[in-house]
C-alpha cells in the first residue's frame, strides 16, 4: 500500500510539474477583454521573488543549525510566495500587452540570456521543489536532502533573476 501511495504522489508531482508550464503558456495567449493592465503588480511580483530568495537562504541557514520546524516554516512560506508570484505573474500578463526590452548592445544580450535562463529553470524548478517537499513530508531526509542540493540553488537562482528580470525591464513599462 506505500508503494502504491507513493507511486500516485510522484505521478501527480510529474503531472503538475507538466500541467504549470502548459497552463501558464496557454493562459499568457489568454487577454482578459475590458480590463485594466494591472501595472501595479509588477514590483509587487519582483519584490516576492526577493522575500523568496531571502527565505531560502534563511531556511538553509536554520536547517544547518537544526532548527528544523523553523526550516520547515520558512521553505512553507518560500512556497506559499512562488505560488502568490505565479498567480500575479498570469493575472499581469493576462490584463497587458508584453514589454520589449529598450536596451542596446551588450546589455539586451545580458537581459536575454538572464531571462531564457530564468525561464528554463523555473520550469525546471517545479518538480525539485514537489520531490524535495514530498521528501521532507514522508520524512525520507536523505532523499529530501539529496534533492535538497540539487534545488536550492536552481531556485534561489530563479528568485534572485527574477528581481533582475524586473529591475532591467522596469524602465520600459508603458
Amino acid at each position: 500500500m506505500k508503494e502504491y501511495l507513493q507511486s500516485r504522489y510522484k505521478f501527480f508531482i510529474w503531472s503538475l510539474s507538466a500541467l504549470i508550464p502548459v497552463v501558464v503558456a496557454i493562459l499568457f495567449r489568454v487577454r482578459l477583454p475590458e480590463v485594466e493592465p494591472l501595472m501595479f503588480l509588477p514590483p509587487i511580483y519582483a519584490t516576492i521573488n526577493g522575500i523568496t530568495a531571502l527565505l531560502l537562504v534563511a531556511a538553509v541557514m536554520q536547517i544547518k543549525k537544526g532548527n528544523r520546524a523553523t526550516h520547515e516554516r520558512l521553505m512553507s512560506i518560500a512556497i506559499l510566495c512562488s505560488i502568490a508570484f505565479l498567480v500575479m505573474y498570469v493575472a499581469y500578463h493576462m490584463t497587458s500587452d508584453p514589454t520589449p526590452f529598450g536596451g542596446e548592445g551588450f546589455i539586451k544580450g545580458l537581459y536575454y540570456f538572464i531571462l531564457v535562463s530564468h525561464i528554463v529553470l523555473s520550469i525546471t524548478v517545479i518538480p525539485l521543489v514537489l520531490f524535495t517537499y514530498y521528501y521532507a513530508s514522508i520524512e525520507d531526509f536523505k532523499s529530501h536532502k539529496k534533492i535538497a542540493k540539487i534545488t536550492f540553488p536552481i531556485w534561489l537562482y530563479v528568485a534572485v533573476t527574477g528581481v533582475i528580470v524586473y529591475l532591467m525591464i522596469s524602465p520600459y513599462y508603458a
